[in-house]
């Protein structure tokens, strides 16, 4: 077994602080944080960063229709399949550095790593950047991924519109191409390399073992308008009374059930300080161990905020907006990995990815760096330049790895041994 992954190399460590420093002023926000929404001017020139890291490793960048781009380091002999990693680079609203860049990065540095040792990969490896992984833009978390395996119509994705009302069509100029098995049809296995948004690694580099299910949804709180200063209490029908009591009954459902239900958007009309509102729009983002007791949870916020509606007059409709069911991550290439790297931690998650979506048609697995403060979605989210680099490290090694022993042999046929 090789040593476990804990580098301190100094070579190392600064070569990941000049790469992070190439891209880490791009989209930061006056209020701290980061605002790299999918297809905005940031996200943009983040693309372009890609297309030049790429271009200065020579590796030709390519795209699926779905705005996901692809980095190929290709093998010597052409032979076909080959191991895919990534990230992606748009953020939440004043979201942290590290949330997505970092597994880009890490990728980029990793090929350069092994090419410095002198491998040769025997299958192609391939830095992807996916799309709208956040979802903070259309709506719809892993947009890129769903868009490129399937799951989701590429009609129904053009649709979409973000807060200024601009459909995803507008920015794409069309449709999105939609599914493309032929291309995830084509590679062995898909490596994730993210911070960990929690505290729950201790050490400098872990390995995932599932994602919890989850999703999103917005409820609707129709009520009537009305003047703050002449309507008497006991005459409205104020939907933010509902909205209000929405929230706190998804805090209570989910501390009873030790699941996670966060309401961290709402829209108001007519959003006036001396009117009561005709109407209050709310997202619920709830999360679960499993997926009974996600669904318990949210019939449980709906059927109360329902009861109470009919107190306050009001009427409250739940849509959901996406699900993501609960995501087991390959026992045997995890296992696999964490050997490969010293008995690393393996560990679940409550956040989604593209790993996730993606493991309904490949092998895939996870790669956590630590997050000393366990901080994500937010301004102070943070990991040390030699964690990044032991996450540098293990990358390399698992590439390496998965190159030249695949878990599947495309041109054979046959499983890996």
């Amino acid at each position: 077994m090789k040593e476990p992954v804990l580098s301190r190399d100094s070579a190392l460590v600064h070569t990941f602080r000049e790469a992070w420093a190439e891209l880490s002023g791009i989209g930061r926000a006056p209020g701290g944080g980061y605002l790299r929404f999918a297809w905005s001017p940031a996200e943009i020139a983040l693309r372009d960063w890609f297309k030049a890291a790429a271009a200065a490793r020579r590796m030709p960048v390519t795209h699926d229709g779905n705005g996901n781009l692809f980095a190929t380091w290709a093998a010597d002999d052409g032979r076909s399949g080959g191991v895919l990693t990534g990230s992606h680079f748009d953020s939440v609203p004043h979201g942290g550095a590290y949330d997505g860049p970092l597994g880009i990065v890490s990728a980029f540095l990793a090929v350069d790593l092994l090419r410095e040792r002198g491998f040769r990969p025997t299958r192609p490896i391939t830095v992807a950047a996916f799309a709208e992984e956040e979802g903070s833009r259309f709506g719809i978390a892993c947009l890129g991924s769903r868009l490129l395996t399937g799951a989701i119509d590429p009609e129904r994705a053009a649709a979409l519109t973000d807060r200024d009302g601009l459909s995803l069509g507008d920015v794409f100029g069309a449709a999105p191409a939609g599914a493309r098995p032929d291309l995830v049809a084509g590679f062995d296995a898909y490596i994730e390399l993210h911070v960990e948004q929690g505290r729950a690694l201790t050490a400098p580099v872990g390995v995932a073992s599932a994602i919890w299910p989850h999703g999103r949804w917005r409820f609707d709180v129709e009520g009537e308008g009305n003047h703050a200063g002449t309507t008497l209490m006991t005459d409205r029908h104020d939907p933010m009374l509902t909205y209000a009591f929405t929230v706190l009954a998804a805090n209570k459902e989910a501390r009873l059930r030790g699941a996670h239900a966060t309401v961290g958007r709402v829209e108001v009309t007519p959003n006036a300080t001396n009117a009561i509102p005709a109407a209050v729009r709310g997202w619920l983002d709830a999360r679960a161990a499993d997926g009974a007791t996600l669904a318990e949870l949210v019939e449980a916020v709906a059927m109360k905020a329902t009861e109470r509606a009919g107190r306050d007059g009001t009427a409250i409709r739940f849509t959901a907006e996406s699900t993501t069911p609960e995501v087991r991550f390959d026992e045997g290439l995890a296992g696999r990995l964490a050997d490969l790297l010293g008995g690393v931690p393996i560990l679940p998650t409550g956040a989604g990815h593209d790993a996730g979506v993606l493991s309904a048609h490949l092998p895939t697995a996870m790669l956590f760096v630590r997050n000393p403060t366990g901080v994500s979605h937010a301004p102070t989210e943070t990991a040390t330049d030699d964690d990044c680099a032991a996450g540098v490290e293990a990358l390399a090694r698992v590439l390496e790895e998965l190159s030249a022993r695949p878990l599947v042999d495309h041109d054979e046929g046959v499983g890996a041994p």
